[in-house]
């Protein structure tokens, strides 16, 4: 979304804390026990309260209010009174929502309790390479730099990316222009990130896949290789220096 006027750039700011807030909350109310259904209307509750929409919910009918990915999973994992949180979970949430015609997108991982899977070190990778890549993006920077910046530093980091899942322009819809803000390089896209536009920029570090790959229940996504995938994502706006992180509450940092 292209920010023109004073009330976009407001409109983007509550929605964007909102969801934010709705992330922070739901991952500190997060405890071993719990089903991932309790943990999904928790964040519903928060978000109805704001008088926000989930997202997934209202655009794509997705059977619950965020997306809660466990261990294996990639993305999109849906909430379910069946499975438990344990000690030691790969734990992923992803809450994007509507409010007043605004929309904002943004999700972290983390792991739960004690670290005795030592999922840590993949966690704190996918955090450090976030951070890195919204540092360098500004108005006239190759969209396919940003890429190649991700791809690189997980590889230092002894991690791979997956190539088929993507940030992407948010503001007036979930999903706008760019579509494809992917986390490595496509040397022949020429297109740059524009100044005053708002996009959701995420990470997708992976120990042993490449690729996302669609389970049985249509929704769900897993590494096509297996092995673990941690994301990690704020939507941003544009500028000529550094860019304004518009879901900051989220701290997914701290």
């Amino acid at each position: 979304m292209s920010i023109t006027k004073e009330s976009e750039l407001i409109g983007m700011k509550n929605i964007s804390e909102v969801v934010g807030t709705t992330l922070k909350l739901m991952r500190e109310y997060a405890k071993v026990g719990m089903s991932t259904k309790e943990l999904d209307e928790y964040g519903g509750a928060i978000l109805k309260r704001y008088g926000a929409k989930s997202a997934p919910y209202e655009i794509y009918g997705f059977p619950g209010y965020s997306c809660i990915s466990l261990n294996n999973e990639a993305a999109h994992g849906i909430p379910s009174e069946r499975r438990i949180l344990k000690e030691g979970d790969l734990v992923n949430i992803d809450v994007s929502a509507e409010l007043n015609g605004f929309w904002s997108d943004n999700g972290g991982s983390f792991v739960l309790g004690k670290d005795i899977h030592n999922h840590q070190p993949l966690v704190d990778a996918s955090k450090h390479i976030l951070r890195k890549a919204i540092s360098k993006i500004k108005g006239g920077v190759k969209i396919s730099e940003i890429g190649y910046l991700i791809e690189t530093e997980a590889k230092k980091s002894g991690f791979k990316v997956l190539k088929n899942l993507a940030g992407h322009g948010v503001g007036r819809k979930l999903h706008e222009e760019p579509e494809n803000i992917l986390n490595y390089r496509v040397k022949n896209n020429s297109e740059r990130f524009k100044k005053n536009t708002t996009v959701a920029i995420e990470t997708f570090i992976s120990t042993n896949s490449s690729f996302a790959v669609e389970l049985n229940d249509g929704w769900t996504l897993v590494g096509n290789k297996g092995g673990y995938v941690t994301q990690h994502e704020h939507t941003i706006l544009i500028t000529d220096d550094y860019p304004i992180i518009l879901t900051e509450s989220n701290e997914i940092w701290s």
